[in-house]
């Protein structure tokens, strides 16, 4: 791991040396690179000022400055949106390291004998696509901490919060309708079916049991378009949930990003209604000990990577 982590290094020392020639030390700090990030992520200086919380004058200074020290552009701005040059591209995925080493360093050398236990609830579906990475990193930055992990529906998790079984949760939430808690994460929707399923008139669905945002999302969209619709299956689970889609079964809502092998994003011309975005919030009980809070921050940190959105 230190190996590769020097590699990493190495090759940036090179690539900024390839652009400056020798003159000058490049030097970059997190907040220039996380606002290069942002304006990738967002297209839009004026969304990358919000996100990181700088108007968007100093951001522009900060981008001049960083393409200054690399004595190259790299965005193309137009009126409407702006994008990567070739060398931004190739400086992208640097960016994307170097955030992630840095803050691997000051998790690691802050709390290195830090342990404790956890009781850490997720969602199923989050748990599985985007979660195993980011619990592994801690894990081995922090091998003295125990973890307890339990998926389960938002509700459900939401419910033993209030018990007290757990001392940190991520659940999914309608961010106009709920409030507190920490955004971590927004989940743009999509119609998907199995590879060769046509919709029909009378759309079949297949769904979670209520609550549950997906659902809400789906007869909420579907009622407003006077779409007809029946729930042809339900299930709790993810898996469940996936297995009557593959079968044929009917219709349901994903995450865009979370598409499995023979399922597919339902085509514009089968003029479904478009799904507003979720959103993913982490939400931690009062008076956590440091070894909880410190895996709240690492989870909010690394979601903030583009690699994951």
């Amino acid at each position: 791991m230190l190996f590769v982590k020097l590699v990493v290094l190495i090759e940036l020392m090179s690539f900024a040396h390839g652009f400056q020639g020798g003159e000058m030390p490049f030097v970059v700090d997190t907040l220039q690179l996380k606002s290069f990030v942002a304006i990738v992520e967002t297209g839009t200086f004026g969304q990358a000022a919000a996100r990181v919380n700088r108007t968007q004058s100093a951001l522009s200074l900060q981008i001049k400055k960083l393409e200054a020290q690399l004595g190259c552009a790299l965005f193309v701005r137009t009126s409407r949106k702006v994008e990567l040059t070739t060398q931004g591209e190739i400086f992208l995925s640097y960016a994307r390291r170097m955030i992630q080493l840095q803050w691997e360093a000051f998790s690691r050398l802050r709390e290195p004998d830090i342990e404790g236990e956890i009781r850490f609830g997720t969602p199923e579906d989050f748990a599985t696509h985007y979660l195993p990475d980011v619990l592994a990193s801690f894990r081995q930055h922090h091998p003295r901490v125990q973890l307890n992990v339990a998926c389960d529906l938002t509700l459900n998790l939401l419910g033993g919060f209030e018990r007290g079984e757990y001392d940190v949760i991520l659940a999914k939430r309608d961010p106009q309708r709920v409030k507190g808690g920490t955004k971590v994460w927004r989940e743009p929707l999509i119609w998907a079916a199995a590879d060769g399923y046509l919709p029909e008139e009378r759309l079949s669905l297949v769904l979670s049991p209520q609550p549950c945002i997906y659902r809400d999302r789906a007869l909420s969209a579907l009622d407003r378009a006077k779409r007809s619709w029946h729930i042809s299956y339900t299930s709790p689970s993810l898996a469940g949930t996936l297995a009557a889609v593959k079968a044929g079964l009917g219709i349901t809502v994903l995450p865009a990003n979370m598409l499995p092998h023979g399922i597919h994003t339902i085509r514009k011309e089968n003029k479904l209604p478009e799904l507003a975005d979720a959103e993913i919030a982490l939400i931690k009980r009062d008076g956590l000990p440091k070894v909880a809070e410190m895996l709240a921050e690492h989870i909010v940190h690394s979601l903030e990577s583009p690699q994951r959105s």
